[in-house]
């Protein structure tokens, strides 16, 4: 598949008045699809447009430029990135050219970028056929500690640095005139969560995220959902079932090695790319509560 052809199909769709999305492919980065495998999009106010995530490659950043501006003629303010991970973070570099733009991220999220980008770069070319350099990790010019509001033009949006969730460096960005969540990875739905933060932390979150109400919520990866919480929960029970299940393993005293061997799920056929993600994420949950009080 050239690259032509993939960019031939990118789509964007309207999932709330002004919101529009580009939904990603459920697969492994590779080098067909070239990293665009994240739902992505944007924001329109009436004297600014919002970028939420970029995109896996300059040129899916470059195709979701380019599609702003046939929808709108209002100008790209901000490109927010919602954390580290490369299919959301590499296509920054389409936008910083343009004049006035803020790029925004989790306090954390500039750190991740130093620490990550070194090896994100390195494997871009044999992993997904893309050739990056140092100058496609933009970092963030404007950072969110807690939450950072920002006004559109006629629209406010409100983003929320989370605690260690799904990585260190998560943020949402909640649309108050539709009441519409845009919660990137701390939300999956047919893609095997992953994770890469906390798993206690996860939980937290979304204990606290489900006694809320949304209109619209956008994932990281998959369809957009209009039931929310109801659409939470595979997450939820496929996340507390790791920690259940890692926790009584370690009181019995089995080590991570054979946790690895014997441990899958009851649902697993309820989520795509899980032999692909299991395991790791059960490595991750035991490193981390096995040193639980």
């Amino acid at each position: 598949m050239s690259t032509v052809s993939v960019w031939a199909a990118f789509n964007i769709k309207q999932v709330a008045l002004g919101i529009y999305v580009h939904q990603g492919l459920i697969e492994l980065p590779d080098v067909h699809n070239h990293d665009a495998i994240a739902n992505i999009g944007f924001i329109v106010g009436e004297n600014c447009v919002a970028v939420i995530d970029s995109g896996g490659s300059p040129a899916e950043g470059e195709q979701l430029k380019q599609s702003i501006h046939k929808i709108t003629s209002v100008p790209i303010c901000y490109v927010i990135n919602t954390h580290v991970h490369p299919d959301h973070i590499f296509g920054n570099s389409a936008f910083k050219n343009l004049p006035n733009i803020k790029f925004i991220g989790h306090k954390k999220l500039g750190r991740a970028m130093a620490e990550r980008g070194p090896f994100y770069i390195a494997r871009s070319k044999e992993q997904v056929g893309v050739s990056l350099t140092k100058d496609d990790i933009v970092a963030p010019t404007m950072t969110v500690e807690n939450a950072l509001e920002l006004d559109l033009g006629g629209r406010i949006i409100i983003l929320t640095a989370h605690p260690t969730a799904h990585t260190d460096n998560d943020l949402s960005v909640l649309d108050k005139e539709t009441n519409t969540l845009w919660l990137s990875d701390l939300f999956f739905i047919g893609h095997l969560p992953v994770l890469d933060g906390s798993l206690k932390g996860w939980l937290v979150e979304i204990n606290k995220l489900e006694k809320r109400q949304f209109e619209v919520v956008i994932p990281g990866h998959g369809p957009i959902v209009r039931d929310w919480p109801e659409s939470m929960q595979p997450e939820k029970k496929y996340l507390q079932y790791l920690a259940t299940v890692i926790r009584s393993k370690i009181k019995q005293g089995v080590f991570m090695e054979d946790v690895l061997q014997i441990v899958s799920y009851p649902d697993k056929q309820q989520w795509q790319l899980f032999d692909d993600f299991h395991k790791k994420n059960l490595s991750s949950a035991y490193a981390e509560l096995e040193w639980e009080d």
